[in-house]
């Protein structure tokens, strides 16, 4: 029989080791947030980086024409991408999967819709997204940790797909 000093001792020790544990994983949340915004900063410095006031980073690898379309917000697009962790750990590619995935601008996170209505037809881009233009505390795969700066080559193939 449990007297009733035990239960409230059981009760700290459980509501110590929450606090514990939430303590932890905040902390491992922070972690991310830090080493993300120290990965912005230095990546500004690079040669050919642009950086925008949103906080999106771009640097361009290839160019189409000058003169090719650019999409509107819904406009649906052919496009080849790979996304990595600022660790370099990959975490999709339609470049691995062979075939370039056709969507919209307004259809995914917020850093690709404003990168790809800059970008012209036949361009190819790295992407460094702020966590707040990426998915920010959510994480759709157990690969990016919530509050992620996130790193992408996005190749806009085909405008009007």
């Amino acid at each position: 029989m449990t007297t009733r000093g035990g239960r409230r001792s059981t009760r700290r020790v459980i509501a110590a080791t929450v606090v514990a544990a939430f303590a932890a994983f905040a902390g491992a949340f922070a972690g991310a947030k830090e080493d993300g915004l120290a990965y912005l900063e230095a990546n500004k410095l690079k040669e050919g980086v642009t950086t925008l006031a949103s906080g999106l980073q771009y640097r361009v690898l290839k160019s189409g024409p000058a003169d090719g379309p650019s999409p509107s917000k819904s406009t649906r697009c052919k496009c080849h991408y790979s996304g990595r962790t600022i660790e370099g750990e990959e975490f999709d590619s339609s470049y691995k999967r062979g075939e370039p995935t056709t969507f919209a601008p307004n259809q995914v996170i917020s850093g690709w819709t404003e990168a790809m209505q800059l970008m012209k037809e036949g361009d190819k881009w790295e992407l460094v997204i702020p966590s707040e233009l990426a998915y920010g505390r959510s994480s759709p795969t157990p690969l990016i940790k919530p509050d992620s700066v996130l790193v992408f080559d996005m190749e806009l193939v085909k405008v009007g797909a």
